[in-house]
């Protein structure tokens, strides 16, 4: 399977989609650590609106809406979507958040060098080709301001559940590979990041921050890469 092609892109495309309306609250209401860390390097930098990608169903636009962020959230889910607007129009916060259309594989909307911080909270390590990867970071590159700043977090090759780092009978029973680095768990491709892939995709940058650590009941290892389009 060549993991580019646009059946794969797709059928993820309607698995997020169908988790996204059966489960509400797929990933709690509780923003990511992610988040929590951007909100303090976006408000040190002065940044006061923030690009997210990948947004689900909110739990971090809410979050940095209320730290006092303007947050543009785009998904590939409009059911996740609907979902965020009508949060946001519950909790008073639709003038702070605005939700829109967009698969990252197209170009992004923003024009050249206009938006001053992009998140990404478990984006980049779901089924994207490594030549997708580049393209997308380029294009976050390309809307950004100088030196305006960029925070993503993503799966660690070094989690447990990394095919890498699973034994061979483990891996069988959970995980199918399907080359190019990812793999595929309960109908879920995703990717876990090394070393060499994050320093790739921080080729034109200046990185600022690269972070290991644990999120979630069942502890993921996640890494947290901050880049800086330099001015």
């Amino acid at each position: 399977m060549k993991t580019g092609h646009v059946e794969l892109a797709r059928a993820q495309q309607e698995r997020w989609q169908t988790a996204y309306t059966q489960h509400p609250h797929l990933h709690g209401s509780e923003p990511s650590a992610a988040a929590q860390w951007a909100a303090e390097a976006f408000g040190a930098a002065g940044i006061d609106d923030v690009l997210e990608l990948g947004a689900g169903q909110g739990r971090d636009a809410f979050f940095l809406a209320r730290q006092g962020f303007s947050v543009h959230a785009t998904d590939f889910s409009e059911a996740a979507l609907d979902q965020v607007r009508l949060e946001a129009q519950r909790e008073g916060l639709d003038d702070r958040v605005t939700a829109a259309l967009h698969d990252v594989r197209d170009p992004l909307p923003p024009a050249d060098a206009t938006v001053n911080a992009v998140f990404a909270n478990l984006l980049l390590n779901m089924a994207f080709s490594r030549a997708e990867l580049r393209s997308l970071v380029a294009e976050i590159r390309r809307v950004l301001c100088p030196g305006g700043l960029f925070v993503y977090a993503v799966w660690s090759a070094d989690d447990p559940c990394s095919p890498t780092a699973m034994s061979s009978s483990n891996q069988a029973q959970h995980w199918k590979q399907l080359g190019e680095g990812l793999s595929m768990h309960d109908g879920f491709v995703g990717r876990f990041f090394d070393d060499s892939l994050i320093t790739e995709l921080a080729d034109g940058w200046r990185l600022d921050e690269t972070t290991s650590y644990d999120e979630g009941p069942r502890p993921h290892r996640m890494r947290r890469v901050a880049l800086a389009k330099e001015s």
